[in-house]
């Protein structure tokens, strides 16, 4: 660590100007190395050595009658031979004021004299060991200069260190320091109104303050401090301050500067760090994993560098754009079919542009084809609304989809085809974070949604006569308004998400529905030892008039293990609870123990049909079992094998966490 040349305290071991015109701000470059230490009494210490090089050991010699005419006399010779170093030989040692009178305060005098080493009485002294003492009492901080004078007298040599005390601490002021809160000086000089303004507790709260800016990430160092008449301290505090962000795309292949696709507003909507702000690097690290999250960007990194000798800093932001758009095949599983030798096979296609504009704008297309089941989604969402300030997204999505009616309507005779549920849904929803781990949705949703036979026509009643509509006619028309909030917390040994929702039919026409429905989720998990525990639980209640397909389903791969989809019950309310633990076995492979339960509260008779009691379910069960789990691209795959309290066992498999 070099000299910290921008750091001047004007006190020292001579006599200096009590005020000097104070230097520029540190430069950025200074700011953005910080590796300069401080050397508050460097110049002291180096003027008293000229001092004493100059005067000792040809010192004056002051005799009480005759000071004034013998000021400039020569040393007698009273001095021995030590190698090529004269030693002059000290009958006496003192420490004085500037003019030659005791100090006022005693202890000051004892601190100065407890700073001595080599300057006792009867010693031999050389000029380096003068030297050396001089600079162990200018260190201890409390004086602001220190004079060695000789005085010839009867008995002998007489060394008296003249000292000039620091003034009393009245009063502090500190400039520049904009993100430092005025409690942390306050805190530092509580206790020293008063009292002797001490340089090394000076120099301690100087490196308190550095350590607080970095700390924080922030670039900022104390650069200036120099004490005022009137025992006044003033301390300039330089701090880095941004004075450009500059966006440079370059090409993926090359790494040359290249035209982006990317607005630049777009990128400067998400930044955290604004011009004129001091420079932060751990909030500029946030801002990189901000926009890294987009999903546009391959390869983001920014980069500061100085203007010119300011203590202002241009960030340079170098971005690598991933490709826009494309098409992509894959397959899934639907949890709606349990039977047949591709039972709930599902594939896909899909076409998705994540930079529509180039306003980070995401459109999504996509077609999912399996046995039964048929999706057609159109999805189009802008992350965050232009001008709005809150971070809030916009979603437009329709949807065509065509499900199995299995889940409610399941066990149909043989003599009757299977069931399908086909709706068509368009809404619009707002979405944005409203506290830190909190975020809340708003929407409207339009749903045209009835029941079809094997044929494709619309039925009203499944094979046990129990309606499929609420209203009577073949398909049910709702217009729902959707509030939802979600929690989410993640720390070293336990995370948590809790997700509630509510949904209000509107009944805008008489032959529309009008019901409410409440849903609420919660997963907590926490790690013991080297296994992790998983506790969740949902539940949820509808009251009014709602299409008996529109029931909560209980039983599956995401309710209670060990039963089919939906084969525990289907009710107006519902309640599933569940725990497992799970372990690492090697790898990415995972070994995990789980118990299920779920009831429907005894609601389902008040279903409109009543399906789950004309098919015989018990409305309420318990599963438990063992599986495995590998993580993947795709999130968790899931392979389990499930026991349930009527003594069936069951395989499932699923892809992602449970909901």
């Amino acid at each position: 660590m070099g000299p910290r040349r921008d750091v001047r305290f004007v006190s020292s071991g001579i006599k200096l100007p009590r005020a000097s015109p104070a230097p520029a701000p540190a430069p950025a470059h200074a700011l953005l190395s910080a590796t300069l230490p401080l050397a508050h009494i460097g110049r002291a210490i180096d003027a008293a050595a000229r001092h004493v090089a100059a005067s000792f050991p040809r010192v004056p010699v002051a005799r009480a009658e005759t000071a004034a005419e013998t000021a400039a006399a020569p040393l007698p010779r009273r001095h021995v031979k030590d190698g090529c170093e004269e030693r002059v030989l000290i009958s006496e040692v003192a420490v004085r004021g500037k003019d030659g009178e005791p100090l006022e305060r005693p202890e000051l005098e004892e601190a100065a004299a407890a700073a001595l080493r080599a300057c006792r009485p009867n010693a031999a002294l050389t000029v380096r060991e003068v030297q050396e003492d001089v600079h162990r009492v200018v260190e201890s901080g409390l004086f602001r200069s220190c004079m060695p004078v000789a005085v010839d007298t009867r008995d002998g040599i007489r060394l008296v260190f003249e000292v000039e005390p620091n003034q009393d601490f009245q009063g502090l002021v500190c400039e520049g320091a904009n993100m430092l809160p005025s409690k942390f000086l306050d805190d530092s000089f509580r206790d020293r109104h008063g009292k002797i303004i001490n340089i090394r507790h000076l120099d301690q709260v100087i490196k308190s303050v550095n350590g607080w800016y970095q700390e924080r990430g922030l670039t900022g160092l104390v650069s200036y401090a120099e004490i005022l008449s009137g025992g006044i301290l003033r301390l300039q505090v330089s701090e880095a301050e941004v004075n450009n962000i500059n966006i440079r795309f370059l090409d993926r292949r090359t790494g040359e500067p290249t035209i982006g696709k990317t607005q630049p507003d777009t990128i400067l909507q998400q930044l955290t760090t604004k011009k004129g702000q001091a420079y932060n690097r751990a909030q500029v690290k946030r801002d990189v994993e901000t926009i890294l999250t987009m999903g546009i960007m391959e390869d983001v990194t920014i980069i500061p560098q100085p203007v010119g000798d300011s203590n202002k800093v241009d960030l340079v932001m170098n971005l690598v754009e991933r490709p826009s758009g494309g098409f992509s095949a894959g397959g899934g599983i639907s949890s709606g079919i349990t039977n047949g030798p591709l039972s709930g096979l599902i594939g896909s296609f899909a076409y998705s542009h994540r930079n529509v504009f180039g306003r980070n704008k995401k459109l999504n297309l996509s077609l999912e084809r399996g046995q039964i089941d048929s999706i057609f989604r159109l999805n189009y969402t802008d992350p965050w609304i232009d001008g709005d300030n809150k971070r809030t997204s916009r979603t437009v999505m329709v949807q065509n989809s065509r499900t199995p009616g299995t889940l409610i309507h399941s066990g149909d005779r043989p003599d009757h085809g299977a069931i399908t549920i086909g709706r068509v849904t368009a809404g619009i929803e707002y979405s944005r974070p409203f506290r830190p781990k909190w975020s809340g949705t708003l929407g409207l949703i339009f749903q045209h949604a009835g029941a079809r036979d094997d044929k494709g026509n619309p039925v009203i009643r499944d094979s046990y006569n129990s309606q499929l509509t609420a209203s009577g006619n073949p398909y049910d028309d709702t217009v729902l308004a959707k509030l939802e909030s979600v929690y989410t917390d993640s720390g070293d040994r336990s995370s948590t998400m809790f997700v509630f929702n509510v949904e209000q039919g509107l009944p805008i026409l008489p032959e529309w529905l009008s019901f409410n429905r409440v849903t609420a989720r919660l997963r907590q998990g926490y790690e013991i030892g080297p296994a992790r525990l998983l506790l969740s639980a949902s539940g949820g209640h509808v009251k009014g008039n709602f299409s008996p397909h529109e029931a909560f389903a209980i039983g599956g791969t995401n309710s209670v293990r060990g039963y089919e989809e939906g084969a525990v019950g289907s009710g107006r309310s519902y309640a599933v609870g569940s725990g497992e633990v799970s372990c690492c076995m090697f790898g990415p492979l995972e070994g995990v123990v789980f118990g299920d339960y779920g009831s429907d509260l005894g609601s389902g008779p008040k279903v409109p049909g009543d399906p789950a009691g004309a098919r015989g379910k018990p409305g309420s069960g318990y599963g438990y079992g063992v599986g495995i789990r590998v993580d993947s691209p795709l999130g968790p795959l899931r392979l389990e094998y499930a026991f349930n309290d009527k003594q069936a066992r069951r395989f499932h498999f699923g892809v992602g966490h449970r909901n």
